[in-house]
């Protein structure tokens, strides 16, 4: 006859306390979870990495978190938002698998029914995926079997344990198995919980590896040997970089490159995959292969780039040598028609950017289909093996990286991955400069100081930069050179500090005549505005 798990009147004198069980049987529910996690991962070795569950779902949370929520984690956590969404998405996890465990002990099957309609929800983050098909719903289906068989048969053995220990507890109940003690039930329950976690991390974590390398991107981007291009760059003039510890270098490193984006989990495309195509309203739809890509006229272009989420005095911004061929001359090839006014670009993992036409095919703006960043092929999470580079444009509407998709289209028609979400269609680099030393709350000594910074408004370019202190009148600081309007310039005030407590601002005027404002915006929904400000104390 079958053992049924729900939970009789239980008496005072029970031998393992209510919390105890209950503890025990949320450990069941987070372990069936892990078994869960496991068995996809295992699963998907065979359907595909793009069937991986757990990376859809928290592809899905980015798709669906509201704006504010993005600045938030931008603005929390910076660079590290993936990081802390998936310790985030963790947690809830663990409650929520965990709190299924108490509710299947107590109301079964009601945490088998959590696990369900847990895994339908990701089945449906699979299947919204791009570029996703009906065999990759296959892991979360068979990952979900696997916990609603294992979670029962875990508290199975709990149920087991405790009415060894408590014998009357049961008495409710209808006949039960020959108990072996104790001991013997506990060493029962905590082996299948222990071996099933090592089995399901083992399993999972060696698919993950598995997925992940199936393409070794790595390697892949070592063996390749960029050309030389057809147009260098202008060389950086020794008098871009100023002497002042602390500063911003006037070129920032691929290690040091800020990354914000929508992949959970990094493309990882093969080069010899890869293709570009280019169609829509156009007279002549094309396709180019990265081999095709690598033969065209390359150029270099030193640009600096910025996020939209780039908070005042924030470091979500980065210049770098990029080398690429002009976006312009492939849409001329495939020749825009009539009313056509933006292209949306797609990237692999789905993240669309809707881009001016006017911009790309501008003779005065190098916009690049990029292959290399500061002298190597890209970095596989700056864009490997093709990203756009647009100067003069947040990269929210123009920085799409991993790109695989040019679709000449109107802004009437189409929208890109944010503008539904409430930012502008357009995002224009707004003029803005940063203090970088002396940090805000330091403390220096009187005499001679440098307040040194970056001041930027790409495509346009700065022509001034001033300095406050306190109430004081505004002074010039000294420009450094740059090679172009397009990248930022550094900035140097020696200032002769006295005594006490002061505030030092910062702004700039840009090449056009516009003055940097000084009232604060928020990122949303065209990006911050305002001086940045420090706090300094002179001994």
């Amino acid at each position: 006859m079958s053992v049924r798990l729900e939970t009789p009147v239980e008496p005072a004198s029970a031998g393992m306390p209510p919390r105890a069980s209950s503890g025990w049987a949320a450990l069941a529910g987070v372990v069936s979870f892990v078994a869960w996690a496991g068995a996809a991962e295992a699963a998907a070795v065979v359907t595909g990495p793009g069937g991986s569950p757990l990376l859809a779902v928290g592809s899905a949370v980015i798709d669906l978190a509201p704006a504010a929520a993005k600045d938030t984690m931008v603005g929390l956590f910076g660079t590290g938002d993936k990081v802390a969404l998936g310790v985030l998405m963790a947690v809830v996890l663990v409650i929520v698998t965990g709190l299924a465990g108490v509710a299947e002990q107590h109301r079964p099957p009601l945490g088998r029914v959590v696990f369900g309609v847990g895994g339908a929800l990701a089945v449906a983050a699979v299947l919204t995926r791009a570029g996703s098909g009906s065999l990759d719903a296959a892991p979360a289906v068979i990952g979900t079997v696997v916990a609603v068989v294992v979670l029962p048969g875990l508290l199975r053995r709990l149920w087991r344990w405790r009415l060894s220990t408590t014998p009357g507890w049961a008495a409710a109940t209808e006949p039960t198995p020959p108990l072996g003690g104790a001991p013997v039930e506990r060493r029962s329950f905590l082996t299948a919980i222990g071996l099933t976690s090592a089995v399901a991390v083992v399993v999972g974590a060696g698919a993950r590896v598995i997925n992940a390398g199936r393409a070794d991107v790595a390697a892949l981007r070592d063996g390749i040997a960029l050309p030389e291009a057809a147009v260098t760059a202008e060389p950086v003039p020794a008098g871009a970089s100023l002497d002042v510890p602390g500063i911003t270098p006037y070129v920032t490193s691929n290690e040091d490159f800020y990354r914000i984006d929508t992949a959970l989990r990094v493309p990882s495309i093969d080069p010899a995959e890869w293709s570009l195509r280019i169609h829509g309203l156009v007279e002549n739809e094309i396709v180019v292969s990265f081999d095709e890509l690598l033969a065209l006229p390359l150029e270099e272009h030193l640009a600096t780039l910025s996020c939209v989420s780039n908070e005042v005095g924030g470091d979500l911004i980065g210049t770098a040598l990029w080398l690429g061929h002009p976006i312009r001359t492939l849409l001329a090839r495939a020749v825009p028609t009539a009313g056509a006014d933006m292209v949306l670009s797609t990237s692999e993992d789905g993240f669309t950017a809707g881009t001016p036409l006017d911009v790309l095919t501008d003779e005065g703006t190098d916009a690049l289909l990029a292959v290399g960043m500061n002298g190597q092929p890209l970095p596989q999470e700056h864009g490997f093996p093709v990203r756009m580079v647009v100067p003069g444009l947040f990269g929210y509407v123009s920085a799409t990286k991993w790109v695989v998709d040019l679709e000449v289209t109107r802004f009437a028609d189409a929208e890109g991955y944010w503008t539904p979400r409430g930012w502008d269609a357009l995002g224009p680099v707004k003029l803005e400069s940063r203090v970088d030393v002396p940090a805000s709350g330091t403390s220096v000594d009187a005499g001679t100081v440098p307040i040194a910074g970056v001041a930027w408004h790409p495509h346009t370019g700065v022509a001034r930069v001033e300095v406050q202190i306190d109430e004081e009148p505004w002074v010039d600081a000294q420009l450094a050179d740059s090679v172009s309007a397009d990248t930022w310039v550094q900035w140097v005030h020696r200032w002769e500090a006295t005594s006490g407590r002061h505030t030092v601002r910062v702004r700039a005027t840009g090449a056009d005549g516009e003055v940097q404002r000084e009232a604060r915006m928020a990122p949303a929904p065209n990006g911050a505005e305002g001086w940045d400000e420090h706090q300094v104390t002179v001994r």
